[in-house]
């Protein structure tokens, strides 16, 4: 598929996850894609045009929304009504830290229950039941209770999205979701992708920190919630 008016992948980040490395989780047809809603609550299409949303409405799960990454705000097409739309911020490293912590354990299927706690506290974005089978997640525990912890989501040619980065209110302060962060930052580059973010613009105590570790801001994207009448 051609990236059409989309110059960069980033532009489109779910489309091309998941028509690239991610295309074995991809559900849809034609010009829009879902990732499984255990997974990701995300969908892409190619072109703002009807034939696309038209594509996005049949596989679309009876009573979701579509919530869509686009590069700025778009007409709404005939047949769908919008529920949310706000600015996103996409921040892209452009080298590797300098100082990397041996912080955090993998975490796997078994900690998923943990996972779950930890984000229902600390609220870092849309995390479900098998969001950690999309990439590699490190943990910091407290014996059996997990402290903080840090992911990879969207992969796309190239690049890696980190996410779920959260950490429990009784144990900010300490650094762990810098050094997590940055611990996920070196793999990346290690392993010859690029990593890159999304962050709501007002979160500016995680905007500060982002750009602290070498995260730039590389555009505001938009994201949509849409859904078919």
């Amino acid at each position: 598929m051609l990236l059409g008016v989309m110059e960069h992948v980033l532009d489109n980040p779910v489309w091309h996850a998941l028509t690239g490395p991610h295309r074995h989780h991809a559900v849809g047809r034609g010009s829009a894609r879902h990732y499984p809603r255990d997974m990701a609550p995300f969908s892409a299409i190619v072109e703002p045009s009807d034939a696309a949303y038209a594509d996005l409405a049949v596989d679309l799960p009876s009573g979701t929304e579509a919530r869509l990454f686009r590069p700025r705000e778009e007409l709404l097409p005939s047949g769908w009504r919008q529920l949310d739309c706000f600015p996103m911020l996409q921040m892209v490293a452009s080298w590797p830290p300098k100082q990397v912590f041996e912080v955090g354990a993998p975490l796997t299927e078994v900690d998923s229950r943990a996972m779950t706690d930890l984000v229902t506290i600390a609220n870092p974005g849309p995390f479900g039941s098998r969001t950690s089978l999309l990439g590699r997640y490190l943990g910091v525990r407290d014996g059996d209770r997990l402290l903080a912890m840090a992911g990879e989501r969207m992969r796309l040619p190239g690049y890696v999205e980190l996410s779920a980065i959260s950490v429990h209110p009784e144990a900010r302060g300490r650094g762990y979701a810098a050094e997590l962060t940055s611990r996920l930052m070196r793999m990346a580059f290690d392993g010859g992708e690029v990593p890159f973010l999304h962050v709501r613009p007002d979160n500016a105590g995680a905007v500060a920190l982002y750009r602290k570790l070498g995260f730039e801001t590389r555009r505001e994207l938009v994201v949509t919630w849409r859904q078919p009448l």
